[in-house]
Formats: structure tokens, sequence, C-alpha cells
């Protein structure tokens, strides 16, 4: 998308206070925080959700929202954190990075019927768009992104 077909401001849900933040489109790259809690909302790492918080973040964020669904007994997982968190600095301002861990979040897991893991998930206002599993590269991350 060019410039002159971007929106003037782009909404982002808090993954901390759940409150929904307008940030200017020219902004989004450098590191806006939340106008409630004060806590950052695109720093350029992923931030975790939970069953409790997930479908409101993603459902309100009109930027792509990418999910690694993880566990912390995975080691493709815990190989793949560096990756992700590298990728989540390279899309830093034009996608949300979250991370979910599946053992502590099982509904999450089972609303998008995952039986692998680690799956990233590409979602456009929680709406499932993209799906694949397995550990992947930073730049492979990011391509798969579309970004």
């Amino acid at each position: 998308m060019d410039a002159s077909n971007s929106p003037a401001s782009t909404h982002v849900a808090c993954p901390h206070c759940a409150a929904l933040n307008r940030i200017p489109s020219a902004r989004l790259g450098q590191d806006p925080s939340c106008g409630r809690c004060g806590q950052p909302l695109l720093d350029g790492h992923p931030v975790s959700l939970t069953d409790a918080n997930f479908e409101q973040v993603v459902s309100r964020t009109e930027l792509p929202v990418v999910v690694d669904l993880w566990a912390p007994w995975c080691g493709p997982c815990r190989s793949m954190a560096p990756a992700y968190e590298q990728a989540a600095q390279q899309l830093k301002g034009r996608a949300l990075l979250v991370k979910v861990d599946t053992d502590a979040n099982p509904r999450t897991a089972a609303r998008f019927a995952v039986r692998s893991i680690p799956t990233l998930l590409k979602l456009q206002q929680g709406r499932e768009v993209a799906r694949v599993s397995g550990a992947m590269p930073a730049g492979e991350i990011v391509r798969w992104a579309g970004m």
C-alpha cells in the first residue's frame, strides 16, 4: 500500500488494559504507548496474550496480527523464540506479533484447532487468513507474514 492509500490512523488494542488506541499512521514505528495505561503497544517485541484477552486484542487491532502458538516444553518452539523476536523487530509498526502459550491458554488453541506447535497464524481483525506449522527463521517469518 502506498502512502496515498494508507489511513491517517490505525486502531490498536492494548494487550495490557484492552483500551483501544488510535495511532497516527506516521507514528506506528515510533514506539507508541497506550493512552490509558502507558504500556508499549508496538515496541518491536512480541506480547503475550491469554484466553482472557486474546479476542479483545486481535479483533480490534487493525494491523495484521501474527500469532505464535507455542508451549514451554516444546523444543522447536524454544528454538524459534529468538527468530520470532527478530521478526517482531523487523515488522515493528507494520504488524502486532503475539505469543500464546497453548498449555496455559487451551481455549485459544482449541478455537484454531491447533494440532502441532509451533503454529503461526496471521489474523486480520480476528479472522485467520494464513497458517503455517513448524519452526522458521526470522526472514521466513517476515516473508510468510507478507510484509
